[in-house]
Order: structure tokens, then C-alpha cells, then sequence
């Protein structure tokens, strides 16, 4: 129930489903569950049903999902609820039948650069490069997901499991694991600096309105 703005995280990933076509939405809550339930009731007033799957102890992300199960009967989208979100998911969903997925997957093109001089060296060590403090790049997963409900049974009942233990075991048994990849539209409030970053950048976007 993080705020960004006037409004909580939640109901800006809410406003971004719906804007890309999703009108019914499932919930995951725990030690949370009373005020989102209160704050966001069945979900009429923001243009969705909304219900909720409880979990009464940590469950991790799968874990977490595997709550829902009840809910989910056909194609879902699986999103984190602490990530900010804007690429075209109805194009993510289009690809993913498309392609016939079991899963597809969210990546963002992350760039940095290393705060160090990287030194290419021989196995015998004699030094035949140095690149100083070079840019990396990498596909990162932005946490949000197209999946087929079958995928709920392969979820362990009632104990923590990651979605990276999930996704796995799904490449373990050869279902069909696909991806979109993002250049921008990822914004991670998972911790306190990066939740600053997307309070400044909610406002200047607000200001160029």
C-alpha cells in the first residue's frame, strides 16, 4: 500500500491492467490483507472485479501464487506488486498465444557500468586487454508473467516456493518458456532508493502533462 503520488503502487498496476484490457483481478495478500481489502473492496469503483487470495505465512513468489489457484481456470497474468510497470502487455499476451507458451516472461534491458577497470588476462596471466569501467548489458526479469493455468500444479501447497524455483522446474520438463524484452517501462520499489526514484520520476511525468 505504498503510495506514488495520490495513489497506492496497487491501484496504479491496477489502472495499468485494465488499460490493457484486464477487468478481473486476483489479489494475493497476507499480513497486508485488511487495508488493501478495505481500501480496494471489490474493485467496482476502479473498474474491475477484484478478489483475494489469503495467505496466512510467508509463501515467496510462486508459493504466494499457488493461493490463487481457486481463482484461475485460463490464460493469466502473474504481476509483482512492487514494480511499476508500462509496456504493452496486450502485445506480451498476443505473442504468448501466438507462440503457444506455457510462459512468457518480462525482461528489461538493463545497462550499467562497472566501477572498476576489467582486465582480460591469459590462463597464464599475461594481460591482453583493459577496459576501463566498461558498460555491461543483461535481460533482467521485470516480474511480470503470462502463464497457462495448468502451471498452478506445479506449485507445492502451503510451503515457500520462488518463482525461480517455478520457472525451473517448468524448463526442466521442456514447456514452451518465451519472452518479451523491454527497453524501458520497469521501474523496481523494492527498496528505499528506488522507491525515491519513482516518487521524482511520477512528478516530472506529472509535470509534462
Amino acid at each position: 500500500m505504498l503510495p506514488l503520488g495520490e495513489k497506492p503502487i496497487l491501484e496504479h498496476l491496477i489502472d495499468w491492467t485494465k488499460k490493457n484490457g484486464i477487468k478481473s483481478v486476483v489479489l494475493c495478500v497476507s499480513y497486508l490483507k485488511k487495508s488493501i481489502e478495505d481500501y480496494f473492496e471489490d474493485g467496482k469503483r476502479f473498474g474491475v472485479n477484484i478478489e483475494y487470495a489469503v495467505a496466512n505465512r510467508p509463501l515467496a513468489t510462486a508459493g504466494q501464487l499457488k493461493t490463487a489457484e481457486e481463482f484461475i481456470d485460463k490464460t493469466f497474468v502473474c504481476m509483482y506488486g512492487d514494480s511499476i510497470f508500462d509496456f504493452n502487455l496486450r502485445s506480451m499476451v498476443k505473442q504468448h498465444k501466438q507462440k503457444k507458451s506455457f510462459v512468457t516472461m518480462s525482461l528489461y534491458e538493463y545497462k550499467t557500468n562497472l566501477p572498476y577497470g576489467v582486465i582480460e588476462t591469459t590462463k597464464s596471466g599475461k594481460v591482453i586487454a583493459w577496459n576501463e569501467k566498461p558498460e555491461i548489458k543483461a535481460n533482467v526479469n521485470m516480474g511480470c508473467y503470462v502463464m497457462e493455468p495448468e502451471i498452478l500444479q506445479m506449485i507445492p501447497n502451503n510451503k515457500p516456493y520462488g518463482m525461480d524455483d517455478l520457472l525451473k522446474k517448468v524448463m526442466a520438463k521442456n514447456k514452451s518458456v518465451n519472452s518479451i524484452v523491454s527497453k524501458k517501462g520497469f521501474l523496481d520499489i523494492g527498496n528505499k532508493a528506488s522507491y525515491r526514484k519513482a516518487n521524482q520520476e511520477y512528478l516530472q511525468k506529472l509535470g509534462n502533462i
